[in-house]
């Protein structure tokens, strides 16, 4: 996911739990950056951890949290009474497509019947839920490099336009 934001930020800062040999080794969870130290987070959490990654990641953004969910993570009264009454998203966007991961990695040989979609939290944007579709695109967008696996990142931070952290 690092890669193709970098095509769009001057910086992207990458982590993973494990070492995959390609971002820092660090445990959001466990060791969470500090309150308010990126504009945003950008992540595809593990699924048992989505909860816990979308509280945490919502003390450390300044700006807005995004994760890709399966879409079943929608679902549940017991994450709706803890999270969704809370604190809402104010953008969900339900891919049309299948995306293909296994075990949280893209991967172009894979097929997959899980759903997923993008839940974004916005600071500045209160109001209603905006609902979409991220419409078939995978055949225009996708590259064949995208299932590479990438060289190591070092040092790469997410900065949004305004320059600050995110």
């Amino acid at each position: 996911m690092a890669t193709p934001l970098r095509e769009l930020f001057g910086t992207v800062e990458a982590f993973d739990a494990h070492d995959y040999g390609y971002a820092g080794v660090r445990d959001f969870l466990s060791v969470p950056p500090e309150a308010g130290s990126y504009d945003w987070i950008v992540t595809n959490p593990p699924f048992r951890l989505a909860e816990e990654f979308v509280w945490t990641a919502l003390d450390v953004a300044s700006i807005g949290v995004a994760m890709i969910v399966r879409t079943m993570f929608l679902e549940g009264r017991g994450r709706y009474e803890r999270l969704f009454s809370v604190r809402p998203p104010t953008r969900v966007a339900q891919f049309t497509e299948r995306v293909p991961m296994v075990r949280g990695r893209m991967s172009k040989a894979s097929k997959t019947a899980t759903g997923y979609a993008w839940l974004v939290w916005e600071r500045d944007r209160a109001g209603s839920l905006a609902f979409s579709w991220v419409p078939p695109c995978r055949k225009r967008l996708e590259r064949d490099h995208d299932y590479d696996v990438p060289a190591p990142l070092t040092g790469l931070r997410l900065v949004s336009d305004k320059g600050g952290p995110a």
